[in-house]
Formats: structure tokens, sequence, C-alpha cells
């Protein structure tokens, strides 16, 4: 059998451990790995929080011939001290580490011997069949799979990865997670429960910040509307869906088959309200307009900065002229409006910091969020920040920008006064509270707070 997991949260750690959703990518592993014929078991120990001692027991229980542990750089120490005290208890038992950092920097985890195989990228096909392999222990050939690394006499063997087909994909394997300890809400939509999606992968864009390519790929693959589709019904029949979340980077990327979707979903009649993050670049009056029509009720735009210098250097590749035209046909199509900026990035000054503050003022979306900036490891960004010296170093691969005129300490302090003045300002209390009734709005000043960080991987 197989276990597959997710690891605790780092104890005392900085940076937000965000919203309680299900790992997504682990369930799409599960799945893939369920339809090969394996039984399999997850604990999401990221939401569970389970001693190192109650892990052993699990291991000791259930008797795993893999276990697959997700891992981020955020995770990292916690991934190789939950492959350490497995190997205790199960010292056959072959450890499977994938995700973001094992895409990023899969030699890091194989320095720890517990450790047997990294994936790089996406991960279903390659510990389908990596996983067959190992079940037969034919060693050899696992090391050739497409997608894996892992030590050789010779040093890291690392193998290229492929990309599938993704209507190939069965449904996530939403059924080995106990979907109740999850938060199944949005502040985006007044719709209970709501459930998240993903629709598309890879990125044919450069931003300085992001390394997504490294798992996804640089071309962008989705899976078809009829797809799409095909898990909405399912989700909406097995788990009482109302609303959901697409959270994929990029939704409107390809608008023939945003616009196809929309038709299916308007033809459905599945009453759905939805929510989907895209760039400003991306969006039409047209597709908009369509997309309201089928139940989009807000979109999540990555600003970044309110200074175009700094938009240059990161290399977004938009202007402040289109942010502020996609929010207005966002507001003509009755599309609320979320949006998020980052701090302190490479090349930026205080009054860079001030000018993102003072376009978000004018910006005026429905929600606003600041982050302090990490770099994803090994992106341009965090390339940069190493060579020239000018960082904080918060964690083994974590980094944040340092200049002059201010540290990670001073943009913690920036990031919640322009938190709190942004959320305090009279028109945009009086906004919520027309939006989320008086009640809703008192329930969520009790919990309403900055998030941290962004940009961990």
């Amino acid at each position: 059998m197989i276990l597959l997991m997710t690891t605790a949260p780092p104890s005392n750690a900085p940076w937000f451990h965000g919203k309680r959703l299900p790992p997504l990518g682990l369930m799409y592993i599960a799945a893939a790995l369920e339809q090969a014929g394996h039984e399999v078991q997850m604990l999401d120990n990221y939401l569970m929080q389970q001693s190192t001692e109650e892990v052993q027991q699990l291991v000791l229980k259930l008797q795993p011939t893999i276990v697959g542990i997700t891992c981020g750089s955020a995770t990292y120490k916690k991934c190789v001290e939950t492959a350490q005290v497995i190997k205790q208890v199960a010292p056959k038992c072959k450890i499977i580490v994938g995700g973001w950092h094992a895409s990023y920097m899969p030699e890091s985890l194989l320095e720890t011997p517990e450790i047997d195989y990294a994936v790089m990228g996406e991960g279903e096909q390659a510990i389908t069949n990596l996983a067959a392999f190992i079940m037969k222990e034919d060693y050899i050939g696992a090391s050739n799979v497409a997608g894996i690394a892992c030590r050789s006499s010779s040093g890291v063997i690392k193998n290229e990865p492929k990309f599938i087909n993704m209507d190939e994909l069965p449904f996530p394997a939403r059924h080995l997670l106990p979907l109740e300890k999850y938060d199944r809400n949005i502040e985006f939509l007044k719709a209970k429960p709501v459930d998240i999606m993903s629709i598309s992968r890879g990125c044919t864009f450069n931003c300085g910040f992001c390394e997504t390519k490294k798992l996804w790929g640089n071309i962008n693959r989705q899976f078809s509307p009829q797809r799409v589709i095909a898990e909405v019904n399912d989700l909406v029949n097995k788990y009482g869906t109302k609303g959901i979340y697409f959270i994929n980077d990029n939704f409107t990327m390809r608008k023939n088959q945003t616009a196809e979707l929309c038709d299916l979903l308007i033809k459905s009649k599945l009453d759905i309200e939805w929510v989907c993050d895209t760039r400003v670049d991306l969006v039409n009056q047209e597709i908009l307009e369509k997309m309201a029509s089928a139940g989009c009720k807000t979109i999540w735009f990555g600003i970044e900065s309110g200074s175009q210098k700094v938009l240059d250097h990161i290399n977004r590749n938009i202007t402040l002229e289109q942010i502020q035209d996609a929010f207005k046909m966002c507001r003509k199509a009755d599309i609320q409006i979320a949006c998020s900026f980052m701090l302190g990035m490479p090349s930026e000054t205080r009054e860079d910091l001030m000018a993102s503050y003072r376009f978000a003022e004018k910006l005026d979306a429905d929600w606003c969020q600041f982050n302090v900036f990490i770099a994803y490891p090994d992106s341009p960004l965090w390339r940069e920040m190493l060579e020239t010296g000018k960082y904080t170093q918060l964690d083994d691969f974590l980094y944040s920008y340092k200049t002059d005129e201010f540290d990670y300490d001073e943009l913690m302090r920036i990031q919640k006064q322009f938190f709190k003045d942004y959320h305090r300002a009279p028109k945009r209390i009086l906004n919520r509270i027309q939006r989320e009734g008086v009640l809703n709005f008192a329930k969520r000043r009790l919990s309403l707070k900055p998030v941290d960080n962004a940009g961990i991987a």
C-alpha cells in the first residue's frame, strides 16, 4: 500500500499558513495511483498536525511499501524530519518526495539518506511508473523513470520530466480526505460550501518572481471544457458543492476555451458561483460579460506593484493603464475584484512601496492584500538577491530583500500598516457591510488579519 502525506507546518514560522484547503496536487497523485490499482491512504498533516510519534504509529499500522511526501521550501526541514522518523520504524519503506521544492532543488532533498527519490515536475505519471518498479523491487528500472531524481554511485541522476495529456487525469481523490475539516467557504462568494478546482497547468509568461515552469512547464495545458464540466458535476452530486474557486493563475489564457466553458456552465443550469485568478492583460469586455453570465462573481488579479519601474524590473509585462482598464471592465460586467501587491521586491525603494499603496487606493478593489515578498528558490529574483547580497536569510532557502531603506522587519511593519489603513477606510467598511450584512461583517472583523508573506514555495 502507499501512504501520501503533507508535513506539519514549520514550528513558530513567521509566514502565513493560509486557509485550510485540501492539498489538490496530492489528491491528483492519489487518484492516479488508485487508477493504476494501488491501495492508497492520505494524511494531510499540514491540517492535522500530528506529532512525529503519531506519524510513526500510523506507518506501523499501515505498513506502506511507499510513502510519498509533498514538500515546499518553507516545509523543507519538516519534510526531512518526517522522512527520518518514518525510516526509524519502517527502514525498508521507500520514501518519495515531490512538490515545489523537489522540482526546484531535488539535490537538496537527496542529501538526506532517508529520502530515496525526488519527483520533478508534475507527478501523476512519474510516481505511478516509479511505484510499479518499486513494487517489483526493480530499482534499476526505477532510476530510469522520467521526472525522477535519485542517488547513484556516480552522483545524482536527474531524468527530464514529461508532461501529460490533462484529460487523462482522473478526478482528484477527495474521498481520501476529511473534507468536513477544511474551510469550504471563501470571502469572495456568498455560496457555501465552496471547493477548489484546477483546470490548467503551465505558464508562458516570464515573471521574475516565479519558477512555476519547473513544475508545470512553459506551455499552458488545460482540461477540455467538457472535462471541467464533468468534474463540476461530480462535485455537485457527491459533495454538495455550491461554489468553486478555480485556483490557476491564468484562467482566461485561452479565451475560446474559456468562452466554451462558460457556455457549458450556462447550459448545465448547475447554478454554481465561482471565482478565478487571471492577469489583467488576459481579459476583455466580451469574455468578462460571458463569465459573469456563467456565474463568475469575483476575479483575483496579481497587481504586485504600483510602480511601473518595478513592474518592468520583475518582467511582469503589464502597465498601470492595463490594470486600471481591467478593473473598469470588471465593474462594468458586475464582477467583484480582489487583488494583491508584493512589498519588498528587488530594485524597490520606499517610494515604490508608497506608490503601491497609493495605486491600491486609486484602484479601490473589493479585497486587497499586501504581502511581504519572499522569492521562489531558483527564480530570477531569488538569484538576483543572492548575487547582489541584498537579502535577509529567513530559512534554509527563503530570503527577503534588504536595502538601506528597509529590511524584513520593516517590511512587515509597513505591510501591517498598509493593511490596516486600507481596510479601515470608512468607505470600504460601508461597502463590506452592504455586501456582507451587519452580522457577517462583524464576524469577519473578529477574524480579519493580514497575510504575513507571499511567494513562498
